[in-house]
């Protein structure tokens, strides 16, 4: 059967994932948190996905790719083991058999890149170098570009009290709190909370206590 969640992109959405309760999977040990969804059980999504622990998940493959950012624990596979603050890519084509001992919590995102899209890509963000941009108290570190479709995915630091310019965001905006307080003209914003801002939005985002966003950007379809 197939669903849709917040399947209008002109639509800003807000989610405090943390209140969500957590829906079984087909496969046993593995639950989810779905944030939107286009698409029965292949599907345009994206979701949190709790693995309990000494879970597996049955070998398939992601004809339109898959990204995800490891929240806690360590995600595993046939490739590597993925300790919480890792970010993966792996594009169009792929496969794998995901696992994990301790059990994890991922933010990940489904059949959301081009076919054209090849390269594999995995970073420890514990230990890649961060770089100060041009506002006081923020600092970034840029996860995927791409100059064909726009897109860039980022990890971002503000201490408390930076502001960061209003900005129209041409292509949309996906942003999910790892830590702190992040705010706008809104509202506050806590750990845990996914906000999506459509395409062609104008919005400043600061932090008054400091904050640690996920951030993607340039991929949403026009309103």
């Amino acid at each position: 059967m197939s669903e849709l969640i917040n399947a209008d992109f002109s639509k800003r959405v807000v989610i405090a994932t943390n209140d969500l309760p957590w829906t079984p999977s087909p496969q046993a040990g593995v639950e989810r948190r779905m944030l939107d969804r286009i698409g029965g059980e292949i599907a345009r999504a994206t979701s949190l996905v709790r693995y309990a622990p000494a879970s597996v998940f049955t070998a398939h493959g992601h004809e339109l790719g898959e990204e995800f950012l490891v929240l806690d624990g360590v995600f595993a596979d046939e490739h590597g083991d993925y300790p919480a603050g890792t970010y993966v890519r792996n594009p169009p084509g792929s496969a794998h058999s995901p696992r994990t001992a301790p059990g994890c919590t991922i933010l990940v995102k489904l059949r959301q890149m081009p076919r054209s899209e090849r390269g594999r890509v995995v970073i420890d963000t514990k230990t890649a170098a961060w770089e100060t941009s041009t506002v006081d108290g923020h600092q970034r570190l840029r996860l995927y570009a791409s100059a064909e479709t726009g897109e860039v995915v980022t990890l971002e630091k503000l201490a408390a009290g930076a502001q960061l310019p209003s900005a129209d965001s041409e292509g949309g905006e996906e942003i999910f709190v790892l830590t702190g307080t992040l705010a706008d003209a809104h509202g506050r914003y806590r750990a845990g909370t996914w906000i999506r801002n459509p395409a062609g939005a104008l919005d400043s985002f600061g932090s008054p206590d400091g904050a640690v966003i996920w951030a993607k950007r340039g991929h949403l379809p026009p309103a």
